[in-house]
C-alpha cells in the first residue's frame, strides 16, 4: 500500500507526512541521510540528536537545504531535538524548552511549534527521552503536560522514546495519544536493528482527532534503499502520513 501524499482538501482539511528520525548528529553518511528524508517528502521532520556544538546552527541548515526543507526550531536550543519543515507549512510560532537537569544525566528537551496547513492548525513536538527508567516516565508526563498547554486542537508528537510499546512511559503516552503504528501499521516495524533483538523504540503519536492513514519506517517507500537506511545513521525512520481536521 502507497502511503497518501501530501495535499489540502477543500474543506481546509490537511494531509501532510510527518518523518521522525534520530541523525546522531550528523555523524555519518549525511548525503545518505539527505537522500532518505528527500525521498520521504515530509511536510515535517522530527529530528533527534541534531548537532549541538562548533557550527550547529550551520551543519543543520546544510542538512534541511540538502533535503528540500528549512530549520524550524531547535537543535542546541533544546538540547538535540529539532523540526525541520517544507514550504507548505506557515509558522505561527516556536518555543524550545530544557527539561529538568537530574546531575550526572545528559540534558532533554523539546522542540515545539505551531504551524498551519491550508486551514488545519497542528502543534508539534520532536523529543528524545532519558536512557534513565523513572526520569523518560516523568519526561513522558512534561510531554503530555506540554502538548496540553500549546493551545492546539490538534498536535503530533514524534521522537527516539528509549523505550519499547510496552514500557511503562510508552504506555504512558499511547493512553493520552494515537499510537500512529499501532493505529495504521504501514511500511517496517522496527527502527533499531543494529543488534537483536530488533525494536521498535521510536514513534510518532498524535491527539484523537487526527486520521491516521499509515506509520512505520518507510523501507520499501520509493527512493528510499537499504544502502542509505544503513549509512545515514544507527536509527530507521518513523514515517506517518495524518489527515489534519481545519480550524472550525
Amino acid at each position: 500500500m502507497a502511503l497518501p501524499n501530501s495535499l489540502t482538501e477543500p474543506d481546509g482539511s490537511a494531509v501532510i507526512r510527518v518523518l521522525s528520525y534520530n541523525i546522531r548528529s550528523l555523524r555519518d553518511d549525511t548525503d545518505a541521510l539527505a537522500r532518505v528524508i528527500t525521498a520521504c517528502a515530509p511536510d515535517l521532520v522530527l529530528v533527534q540528536e541534531a548537532p549541538r556544538f562548533f557550527r550547529w546552527r550551520k551543519k543543520l541548515a546544510r542538512l534541511a537545504a540538502a533535503s528540500g526543507q528549512v530549520v524550524l526550531t531547535g537543535g542546541a536550543t533544546a538540547a538535540g531535538p529539532a523540526i525541520l519543515c517544507g514550504l507548505r507549512a506557515t509558522v505561527e510560532r516556536t518555543e524550545d524548552v530544557l527539561l529538568p537537569l537530574t546531575p550526572g544525566l545528559h540534558r532533554r528537551g523539546f522542540a515545539t511549534a505551531v504551524v498551519r496547513f491550508g486551514g488545519a492548525r497542528i502543534g508539534v513536538l520532536s523529543c528524545h527521552l532519558s536512557l534513565q527508567q523513572d526520569e523518560r516516565h516523568d519526561q513522558g508526563g512534561m510531554l503530555l503536560d506540554r502538548l496540553a498547554g500549546m493551545g492546539v486542537r490538534h498536535a503530533v508528537a514524534g521522537g527516539d522514546l528509549n523505550e519499547r510499546p510496552e514500557g511503562p512511559t510508552f504506555r504512558r503516552l499511547a493512553d493520552g495519544l494515537q499510537d500512529c503504528w499501532a493505529t495504521a501499521p504501514w511500511g517496517g516495524e522496527h527502527t533499531w536493528i543494529r543488534d537483536e533483538p530488533h525494536r521498535r523504540i521510536d514513534a510518532i503519536f498524535a491527539t484523537k482527532g487526527i486520521e491516521v492513514l499509515g506509520c512505520g519506517v518507510p523501507q520499501d517507500h520509493p527512493g528510499v534503499t537499504e544502502a542509505d537506511l544503513t549509512r545515514a545513521t544507527d536509527h530507521l525512520p518513523v514515517l506517518a502520513a495524518l489527515r489534519i481536521p481545519a480550524v472550525a
